[in-house]
């Protein structure tokens, strides 16, 4: 069986760094999107539904934290339908606006989902 993969990213924007942490397991997604230093943060979880001939929608709850919680379930959404996997997704922020950070966060995993295209497949 294989195991997690881990990937990290960063991208510098007005003089503050922002951070990603991505795990993926066979069943789920775990991103932790942070500004300064990996920290945990509100954490939202996503469940996509299927339906026949695909994916449905995706329900999203926040489990932990109460800011940034509109960012938190739009990312976690937003990852569960890419991945058709159970997203749990956490959002720190310590200065940045989180309208501001949305952009910043969305290049991260943009840059994190084609840094995991690049990877050559493991045997199984």
């Amino acid at each position: 069986m294989e195991r997690a993969r881990v990937t990290k990213e960063e991208i510098q924007q007005q003089d503050t760094r922002f951070l990603a942490v991505y795990v993926e397991s066979k069943n789920s997604c775990m991103v932790m999107l942070s500004e300064k230093e990996d920290k945990l943060g509100t954490m939202a979880i996503a469940v996509p539904k299927f339906k026949e001939g695909g994916l449905g929608t995706v329900t999203s709850s926040v489990i932990l934290g109460d800011r940034n919680i509109i960012t938190a379930r739009m990312f976690a959404e937003y990852v569960a339908s890419k991945k058709a996997k159970i997203a749990v997704v956490s959002v720190y922020l310590e200065k940045a606006s989180e309208i501001q950070a949305q952009e910043f966060f969305m290049r991260l995993i943009d840059k994190v989902f084609k840094s995991e295209g690049q990877k050559e497949p493991t045997a199984t």
